[in-house]
């Protein structure tokens, strides 16, 4: 299903008992933090909050403010629309092995595959939503109609999160900002943190691996100011969307309309030439200038540690546009176990096919919540042959964010990656460190600090599977001690009688 709005989305939480209203005032300065944090850090992720009242600089705010939405397999699973992400997966499952149908049943699910996927082109629109209250900046605002500025808070007044005590100022956490190609027009929707600098600029955090970077060097080579549009809130499928590992080039605003079953509306900003969701909470339009860099964080990030101040451009503010019901939805990072973490174990899931397709030995793939998303990965296979579990790290670290990855390791079938302690007994029976791992060197995340040259690291492989005939393992493998499953069924049938 869609949601048409952050309220929606937040109704549809509480009728499932996953939301805690918090009535009385909280601040902004690290006290939501505070709250958050422990919420996630709570069992199977705690519930999604809403604080009713939450101040800057002791003022209330006039838009409440969520967090912990999808912090919860289940809550994931809501805005998504879905009982289950594996519903996701299965039906990327199909499309990608979609073959012609031989009966009328299997005629009928591949009907219903194209009619989502026609789902995906948006529809465009005039005005809409998150542009019932408009606010122009002076020198952007020349030749609007008197009734289209109205009076509304500027970036100091939102409710805006200083996260942590050493963070360099307030940081909006889960902004989509759509950017696009000068020369193809190619759309991107990509999530990186913004710093607010002062009422109308903003740091970009989009770092050099990054679609956003790439299209703002093609501005900065024509010498041309680059559009930028940030919408914040609407159907959690644009987060979702932007933060997506999909191939380069596929457009995520497709993508949102395909997993949401319904097509995005696309209506014109205003100061802007971007296209944006309709039913979003807040837009902001601006545009970067080439050359101009400031100085961007520290930053309480997803890696458990602050990342350095370091350059990165400046976003000039020319309209802020938002609905009248707006709430403003956020996220807090840091370290784990934290909101990151569902979101991440949720996009494995769903694209698991894609990396199937290329790696069809591949079972099952999972990010654990202490590799704060691609620090660490589990890979159970097939295994066929010798040191096919090289081969199958090498094919890893080439496709995409997946570069980034530090540490793979490699088990075989009858594991279960989703179990990290049965992983780490693997990696500790089956191994041998010298025949059994690799060290490679790849272009490393830029929050991590542990690359003594930023950008640049060197990865590591486990291969903790079986050992086979060709990879030097003399001796005959020993059989892991198990139980016959008719004896434990058995068991369990006497166990029910008490």
């Amino acid at each position: 299903m869609a949601y048409r709005s952050s309220v929606e989305f937040l109704a549809a939480l509480e009728r499932e008992g996953e939301l805690v209203r918090i009535p009385f005032p909280v601040a902004t300065e690290l006290e939501i933090t505070a709250w958050a944090d422990r919420e996630m850090k709570s069992p199977g992720g705690g519930k999604a909050l809403l604080f009713e009242q939450p101040t800057v600089n002791g003022v209330v705010s006039q838009f409440p403010l969520a967090v912990n939405t999808m912090g919860s397999r289940k809550r994931m699973a809501l805005a998504l629309g879905l009982g289950s992400v594996d519903e996701l997966m299965e039906q990327m499952q199909l499309i990608l092995k979609a073959k012609p149908p031989t009966n009328l049943r299997s005629a009928w699910k591949l009907a219903m595959q194209g009619l989502d996927l026609l789902h995906a082109k948006p529809n465009h629109v005039s005005g809409g939503p998150c542009q019932e209250v408009v606010h122009m900046f002076p020198d952007a605002a020349q030749g609007m109609p008197s009734s289209a500025a109205a009076s509304m808070p500027t970036l100091l007044d939102m409710p805006i999160l200083k996260c942590w005590p050493q963070d360099g100022g307030r940081f909006i956490t889960l902004p989509c900002v759509h950017t696009k190609d000068p020369d193809s027009g190619e759309r991107n929707l990509g999530m990186y943190r913004i710093q607010i600098y002062d009422d109308r600029t903003t740091g970009m955090h989009w770092q050099v691996h990054k679609v956003g970077a790439r299209h703002g060097k093609r501005y900065y080579e024509k010498g041309e100011p680059m559009p930028v549009a940030i919408t914040i809130g609407g159907d959690p499928a644009y987060a979702f969307a932007a933060t997506a590992p999909l191939p380069d080039g596929l457009d995520e605003i497709l993508f949102a309309g395909f997993i949401r079953k319904r097509s995005v509306d696309l209506t014109p900003c205003l100061t802007v030439p971007m296209d944006v969701p309709a039913d979003v909470d807040f837009v902001i339009e601006g545009f970067v200038h080439p050359g101009e860099m400031r100085e961007e964080g520290p930053f309480g990030d997803h890696t458990g540690f602050y990342t350095p101040v370091d350059r990165y451009p400046v976003l000039h503010i020319t309209a802020i546009t938002h609905r009248r019901d707006a709430v403003y939805p956020c996220t807090i990072v840091g370290i784990p176990p934290m909101e990151d973490f569902y979101m991440g174990t949720a996009s494995a899931r769903i694209f698991l096919p894609v990396f199937q397709m290329n790696f069809p030995e591949i079972v099952d793939i999972a990010l654990p919540a202490e590799g704060v998303f691609h620090n660490m990965v589990f890979v159970s296979i097939r295994k066929q042959y010798p040191w096919q579990a090289f081969k199958i790290m090498h094919g890893l670290w080439g496709m995409g964010q997946m570069m980034f990855t530090k540490y793979i390791i490699v088990v075989d079938a009858d594991c279960d990656v989703q179990n990290t302690s049965e992983v780490l007994f693997r990696l500790c029976a089956n191994t041998d460190p010298g025949r059994d791992s690799i060290l490679t060197r790849n272009p490393s995340d830029a929050l991590d600090h542990a690359p003594s040259v930023a950008n640049l690291g060197t990865h590591m492989g486990f291969d903790a599977t079986k050992k086979l005939p060709g990879e030097g393992y003399q001796r005959d493998w020993p059989d892991l001690v198990r139980m016959p499953a008719e004896i434990v069924a058995r068991v369990e049938q006497m166990r029910g009688r008490l």
